[in-house]
């Protein structure tokens, strides 16, 4: 296979702004079918970045019926994630899947048996991998620079950035908040940068202490309160079966001026690492404290550093399309990042530590 031709279903925000402009710098990629549930959302994306044959769907199995398409991107609410995904596959497609994977474990489960069923590829769309910052310090993990990693910290804090738009603050259809909206790319870092995908236990809390009161200083516009079903914040101490401890915390709104989004710090046993002031490693060598600030500029192994991880993602989907290869995001590790959200959210509401084993 040499081009790859694509369908796009959801062409709202995150279609419009990330996978569509990241497709069309793709020349292996054709984007060849558009559905919506807004058809003229889905007519001005085929109008922008479509082939001049492309079509609009007004019905999303209609699409998934045409066998001209190859891949489809799913970037729809939440709740539809898995029902789409599924019926992508069973037709034959391979899927991205714009993050979270589902709106619950069960449905991501449901997503994943059915990859590995049908012999389809099946990704999540955590661009922050590969961003510059996040290659260097995986490649470092690799590596072993930092030695055996046993305890992270994952930061996905806003101060007053509520998205107001859309249907992120309905819990039916989104299945909660910021946990599952940003902190799902820090948890997802933190796992991808240890290495470590066995959780042990979780122990969760989540507050809806902004989201009762609204703000006029956040950053998309006042929400209404009556609106707002979903947490605010949400915070985790979650224990791995090797030991490993990762912190994980996540708001929208919270009175704090510690505010970071899709980061990683790590502790290992010969250096640490963070990316909250650019990307610094730290530690002791000749009997003295060192911190290194990283600069990412210049090439990484030989190559420009990528500066654009939404570009990255796409391209790197696309390859492993063309030339059969697993995904740089696994089904598998998407999974255990769903498990451990919805773990938190559980503990959260049993006020009690979830058990993995």
């Amino acid at each position: 296979m040499t081009k790859v031709n694509v369908g796009m279903i959801g062409c709202g925000g995150i279609a419009m702004g990330k996978h569509l402009p990241s497709l069309a710098k793709i020349p292996e990629a054709q984007i060849v079918a558009f559905f919506d549930v807004a058809s003229d959302r889905a007519h001005e994306a085929k109008n922008r970045f479509g082939t001049h044959d492309a079509r609009v769907y007004h019905d999303v199995y209609e699409l998934l019926r045409d066998q001209d398409v190859h891949v489809v991107h799913v970037c729809t609410p939440n709740d539809t994630h898995a029902e789409i995904s599924i019926a992508a596959l069973e037709a034959g497609k391979h899927v991205l899947c714009e993050k979270p994977m589902a709106r619950t474990a069960e449905d991501a489960r449901r997503m994943l048996e059915t990859s590995q069923r049908t012999g389809r590829k099946l990704s999540i769309a955590y661009q922050n991998r590969y961003r510059a910052d996040s290659r260097w310090l995986h490649q470092a993990c690799r590596s072993g620079d930092l030695g055996e990693i046993y305890f992270a910290k994952a930061h996905a804090v806003r101060r007053r950035a509520v998205p107001t738009w859309g249907v992120f603050l309905d819990l039916e259809k989104q299945g909660g908040g910021p946990l599952i909206d940003i902190g799902t790319h820090a948890l997802d870092l933190a796992l991808w940068m240890m290495d470590n995908y066995e959780p042990r236990t979780v122990l969760g809390t989540s507050y809806r202490k902004l989201a009762e009161q609204g703000s006029q200083a956040n950053l998309w516009g006042s929400w209404d309160p009556a609106k707002f079903t979903v947490e605010d914040s949400a915070f985790a101490m979650i224990t791995m079966k090797s030991g490993a401890t990762v912190w994980l915390e996540s708001s929208w709104a919270l009175n704090t001026l510690d505010v970071d989004e899709a980061k990683v710090s790590l502790s290992g046993t010969k250096a640490g690492a963070d990316m909250k002031n650019g990307l610094r490693v730290n530690g002791e060598e000749h009997g003295r404290l060192y911190t290194q600030e990283i600069q990412m500029s210049g090439d990484f192994g030989g190559n420009p550093l990528p500066d654009d991880a939404a570009e990255q993602e796409a391209r790197a989907w696309i390859d492993a399309i063309i030339h059969d290869r697993e995904p740089v995001v696994t089904a598998k590790q998407a999974l255990v990042v769903q498990e451990i959200l919805e773990a938190v959210y559980e503990s959260a509401n049993k006020g009690q530590a979830i058990s993995f084993v």
